[in-house]
């Protein structure tokens, strides 16, 4: 008689999902290109000096440029900020101090908790500074606190704290005449962008006071004019326009046995009496007769 014999069952796969987390580039890698962005930067700033006639008839340019727009007067926020000494301080220690270390700290921020947004982040601000940079080099801007015809105070020199020399012909660490685009506006408005975009918190539009803010003493201070603010911003828009964020990784499915499976048996076993009984027509043992 043929016997049937069950394959050996097989134990289920297990998928294992891989979690999608870019990996997070090299540490001193992206310390040196930070490094050497900086260093570009500054070096760029420097390359900007000595155009003193050409800086100061395009400061005419802008400042006409907007009246003719109806844009309201740099004086307005000034004068907000000189109604006290401790506010206009203020403001220009956060002129000072904020830039840097803020786009610092936001940059360190996304590659500890953020890479994938980090790299985007990164070439952004890379993008931007370059394109600011070129801008500087082609349209020398003196600020609005040189110009007499604004008529306002440089909070910075009467006040303090002040990052520029009192003389521009004098300043080595600084080029003074590059307010066009204003790159504290363009970088904290892309602090505030790529917070919003990296973070899910409802407050996460509270971020875009970081910009407001940089704006209010930009002007207030008269470091620059309303339109150093939107060349910046047009500029960023670009930049993101072009550079998108990249796209999680798809999620791999890796496929693994739980255990090896079990050998199948060498014979079947030997059928019950019952079962032989049934197919011979003989009674079992101890059956009824």
């Amino acid at each position: 008689m043929d016997s049937r014999t069950e394959p050996a069952e097989q134990e289920p796969e297990i998928a294992s999902r891989q979690p999608d987390t870019p990996a997070r580039p090299p540490l001193v890698r992206e310390l040196l290109l930070v490094v050497g962005l900086f260093l570009v930067y500054k070096l760029g700033r420097q390359l900007a000096n000595g155009h003193t006639g050409e800086a100061f008839r395009n400061a005419h340019r802008v400042w006409d440029a907007e009246r003719f727009l109806r844009l309201p007067g740099e004086g307005s926020v000034q004068d907000a900020l000189l109604s006290g000494d401790t506010l206009v301080h203020v403001a220009n220690t956060y002129y000072a101090t904020v830039h840097f270390p803020a786009t610092l700290a936001f940059l360190v921020w996304l590659y500890v908790r953020r890479p994938r947004h980090y790299v985007w982040a990164r070439r952004i601000l890379a993008a931007l500074t370059a394109a600011a940079l070129a801008l500087h080099l082609g349209f020398p801007l003196a600020p609005p606190r040189m110009l007499d015809v604004a008529r306002l105070v440089d909070t910075a020199q009467v006040y303090g704290p002040s990052v520029y020399a009192a003389k521009p012909a004098t300043d080595s660490m600084a080029n003074q005449f590059a307010a066009m685009p204003s790159l504290h506006f363009g970088w904290a408005l892309m602090v505030a962008v790529g917070l919003i975009v990296a973070t899910s918190s409802r407050l996460r539009w509270l971020w875009l006071l970081h910009p407001l803010v940089t704006l209010l003493v930009i002007v207030g201070t008269a470091n620059h004019y309303w339109l150093d603010a939107g060349a910046a911003a047009a500029l960023l828009g670009v930049a993101l326009a072009v550079i998108r964020l990249p796209r999680p990784a798809r999620s791999r499915v890796v496929r693994r046995s739980a255990s090896a499976p079990a050998p199948a048996p060498a014979s079947a076993p030997a059928p019950a009496p019952q079962l032989v009984a049934s197919v011979t027509g003989a009674p079992a043992p101890g059956g009824d007769r």
